[in-house]
């Protein structure tokens, strides 16, 4: 046991994995807010202003190039792909909008899961290099000569309170830069739910002109118009 305890503390073994795991959950905050607040964001309601004044125009082209043009955008990319079935029947617009959507929710929930893991991980290392400072600090109560009680006390102590800081400095931030990326997912979430919701409705109530028997072949014609159409046209001798 004095062998560990040496070694961790003489080695710095428990600062050094806090500032790993740290320094971890600090790249992952700058790489969130990176995607989730820049490359995925988009102005919801501008865009679907101009998406649904095309799909009311019939510009279904014209849409799927504004779409396109903003891809990378998980609103944009949905709404290009639900687009693409317009001319299909509503099951299919609707599987098109299940797929687009399972694509997007892993790249929007990447990583978060990670960041809450590390605000855990690091308060918990903490504590084990508080714990570790003080089994130091009672042993040296215990057995360390009484000329050395008082240094070695001291630096228990300051082993135990170092870890302490090091473990919160990094898991308050990371705590509360997850609360902040977490609203900011559940916030694209939700503009991707009801945006596409809303070209959903438009688009199935489209009026559509399709092929109907009754409409080729009318059923209130009278004896004389059936006889005209039975007989063929003929040709004149040359």
């Amino acid at each position: 046991m004095d062998a560990l305890l040496s070694f961790l503390n003489n080695y710095k073994i428990i600062d050094f994995f806090i500032l790993a795991v740290g320094l971890f959950g600090v790249y992952l905050i700058f790489d969130r807010f990176r995607v989730l607040f820049v490359e995925y964001s988009l102005p919801a309601e501008p865009f679907l202003r101009q998406v649904l004044g095309l799909v009311e125009q019939d510009k279904i082209e014209e849409a799927l190039t504004f779409c396109g043009a903003n891809a990378k955008k998980p609103l944009a990319y949905v709404t290009k792909k639900i687009l693409e079935k317009s001319d299909r029947d509503d099951e299919a617009m609707e599987t098109a909008l299940d797929i687009a959507a399972s694509e997007v929710a892993p790249k929007l929930m990447k990583g978060l899961g990670h960041l809450a893991m590390v605000a855990n991980v690091v308060t918990l290392i903490g504590l084990l290099g508080t714990v570790v400072g003080l089994i130091t600090a009672f042993r040296a109560v215990s057995f360390a000569d009484v000329a050395q009680k008082q240094t070695l006390l001291a630096e228990g102590i300051s082993i135990a309170m170092t870890a302490t800081m090091l473990g919160l400095m990094f898991a308050i931030p990371t705590m509360v830069a997850y609360s902040f990326l977490h609203a900011k997912q559940a916030q694209l979430f939700n503009e991707i739910d009801q945006s596409t919701q809303k070209i959903m409705e438009t688009l199935k109530a489209r009026i559509y002109m399709p092929y109907k028997g009754l409409t080729a072949y009318p059923s209130n014609l009278n004896a004389e118009q059936m006889k005209k159409l039975s007989v063929p046209p003929t040709t004149k001798a040359a």
